[in-house]
């Protein structure tokens, strides 16, 4: 009987489906707003019908934690996943993705930043909760990067020229106009600075909401990102809210093309990540393959990447057990077709190339550590300024009360900072307040291990390049 009732239920399912499909198409040119929501109907249909199943396994594996995810197939879900991944900073160290057809079933491998396994319930009960049958729910704020309402902060948006003493010129702006930096996310490349920074009133320690004030915030930022230079545009936007702030700053970056190279920066190729794309005509894929140094986030930097460049990951293979990383994606457009021209290849590599050096620390790492104030940043940012030091990537927060704020800073030259300057900073700011983490570690070459694939019966070699089936593209 119960059998029975459940074919029953599994008919009707398949007629509402049906019938949805044909309203579906019947107003698809009519309403973008029905459409939507139909949409959105659609999806959690799909969802109810197949929901996603995540089991999480401690034993597989002996030196991570093993994620396995299977869920109805839609667009950008590889990005969702890896991005709740990612925002709990578990380091992925292995990944075999599949997504052809209408299933969706990925493997992460998965440690916490000492390198341990995830054994925290809490941890444990958010991921699953997060990816499983009652994550449909949570589908349109992972995936949408528009400003979502706070009345906690603003939300500030910065993309202009870099130019060394840019953060102290924006903090000492912000803090003149009454307002105070809570978070901020700083990212530098390709003489190309973006940033997104949570500011509060001085006084209220709530969202901004005046009109002329905002607008007068507006106007003045976008002055000092201007600077001098007039060739290239400088954008302010300010909200009430908050985006996922990794992938704002990468769109915001691939919008203003910071991926585009001058012609004297050909001697750097030496020290760019490998990063290659071929066509494989057998199968109507283009490969992408990417060799740089591991580094945490670098999964959802890539994928990122290509997903808004409108690119879908059918299969991938991650592996980043050793110190380099390898990355091998097999890709189409949204349109379905793979890369087409040189062209295109081309933009595909430098994007790749781009994303992957965005968030490289460059400089020594300095953390501070010390109790919030309005004015903190500008005050240690102006300090790094007269000591000619320029910050090539920031991260500041503030946790109950405490700011706790990371720099990477070079001299404003490029080069290393001199020990001596770092120690006379140290005794202007305080030794327990200011301390020094290091310089990043040089790049080592790592050896190429051979790297099983997922999928058997399609992926027998990490370079399908040596047995003749992929082709170079021309």
């Amino acid at each position: 009987m119960s059998t029975l009732f459940m074919m029953v239920t599994y008919m009707t399912y398949l007629y509402l489906l049906y019938w949805l499909f044909l309203i579906r198409s019947a107003f698809s040119e009519t309403s973008i707003s029905y459409s939507q929501d139909m949409d959105d109907e659609y999806e959690k249909l799909i969802q109810r019908m197949n929901p996603p199943r995540v089991v999480i396994d401690n034993q597989a594996c002996k030196n991570a934690t093993v994620i396995r995810v299977d869920s109805a197939n839609k667009q950008g879900i590889l990005l969702e996943v890896v991005q709740v991944l990612t925002d709990l900073n578990l380091i992925i160290t292995k990944a075999y993705i599949s997504s052809d057809g209408g299933w969706f079933m990925d493997v992460f491998h998965v440690t916490d930043e000492d390198g341990n396994k995830i054994t925290e319930e809490n941890v444990l009960d958010y991921i699953r909760k997060s990816l499983g049958p009652d994550s449909w729910f949570l589908s349109t704020l992972r995936k949408s990067v528009a400003v979502k309402p706070s009345m906690e902060y603003t939300s500030i948006e910065l993309i202009g020229s870099d130019r060394p003493g840019l953060l102290s010129e924006v903090s000492a702006v912000l803090t003149n106009l009454k307002c105070n930096v809570v978070n901020a996310e700083v990212w530098t490349h390709n003489n190309r600075a973006a940033a997104v920074m949570h500011v509060t009133d001085e006084s209220t320690r709530s969202a901004i909401s005046d009109p002329e004030r905002l607008s007068l915030i507006k106007e003045l930022l976008r002055n000092v990102l201007k600077g001098s230079n007039k060739s290239r545009e400088a954008k302010t936007v300010v909200a009430h809210g908050a985006t996922n702030t990794d992938r704002r700053l990468h769109q915001m970056m691939f919008a203003d093309r910071d991926y585009e190279r001058a012609n004297d920066e050909a001697q750097d190729e030496k020290q760019r990540p490998n990063v290659d794309v071929v066509n494989w005509h057998d199968k109507d894929y283009s490969v992408v393959t990417i060799r740089c140094k591991d580094r945490p986030k670098l999964l959802f930097d890539t994928v990122c990447t290509l997903t808004d460049m409108q690119y879908v990951v059918f299969h991938a293979n991650v592996d980043a057990e050793s110190p380099e990383a390898y990355q091998e994606y097999y890709i189409r457009h949204i349109d379905g077709s793979p890369v087409k021209s040189d062209a295109e290849r081309q933009r595909v590599v430098q994007c790749l190339e781009a994303a992957i050096e965005r968030r490289v620390s460059e400089g020594t790492k300095l953390e501070l550590c010390t109790n919030d104030r309005v004015g903190l940043l500008s005050d240690v940012t102006r300090i790094f300024r007269e000591n000619s030091l320029t910050v090539t990537r920031a991260e500041v927060s503030t946790r109950a009360d405490k700011a706790i704020n990371t720099f990477y800073v070079r001299d404003a030259s490029g080069s290393p900072v001199d020990a001596k300057t770092i120690e006379a900073i140290q005794q202007v700011i305080g030794q327990t307040i200011l301390k020094v983490k290091g310089c990043p570690e040089e790049a080592k070459s790592a050896q190429e291990s051979p790297t099983r694939f997922l999928f058997a019966g399609l992926f027998k070699s990490r370079s399908f390049y040596n047995f003749g089936l992929v082709k170079s593209h021309s």
